[in-house]
């Protein structure tokens, strides 16, 4: 059982996951501020999708915005990358996460230690793979070259 598909060069790749990380960060932003108005909260920081110091707590405002912005964020990234890469979207989901962990290091100057924030993002990642992936499947049933679709 050989793999049939494509070879895709580096350059469309680099293209395709500038592309996702564009509309992940994008997608963030538009979600926390709208989660940050629905909540009533006094101001909207441009923190939001590095923040994993805030208290955890039901109680919390802020707590519950970075935690639903995330949520609704990675949700609806999986459905996009669907549309853009068509197929291996856990690959750039992956790819997507591990650099939002990077950038989420730098951007706070510490490494995540919550452990709140680590289950919000592997759920996360696990609705971006399992939406983005049935996204994929669905809209590819008929391109032969999907990897899935050829066996």
């Amino acid at each position: 059982m050989a793999f049939k598909g494509k070879v895709v060069d580096s350059k469309t790749v680099l293209i395709h996951l500038l592309l996702c990380l564009v509309i992940f960060y994008s997608l963030y932003y538009m979600i926390g501020s709208v989660c940050f108005g629905a909540f009533k909260l006094d101001h909207f920081d441009g923190m939001i999708p590095f923040d994993f110091k805030t208290e955890p707590a039901e109680s919390n405002s802020k707590y519950l915005v970075n935690l639903l912005s995330m949520e609704l964020t990675y949700f609806c990234s999986g459905l996009l990358f669907a549309a853009v890469v068509r197929r291996w979207v856990w690959d750039y989901a992956v790819t997507v996460t591990l650099l939002h962990v990077l950038l989420t290091s730098l951007v706070m100057l510490e490494f995540p230690m919550v452990w709140q924030w680590w289950l919000a993002l592997g759920s996360g990642l696990f609705l971006m793979i399992c939406n983005g992936q049935l996204i994929a499947y669905f809209t590819c049933q008929s391109d032969q070259s999907y990897p899935f679709t050829s066996y």
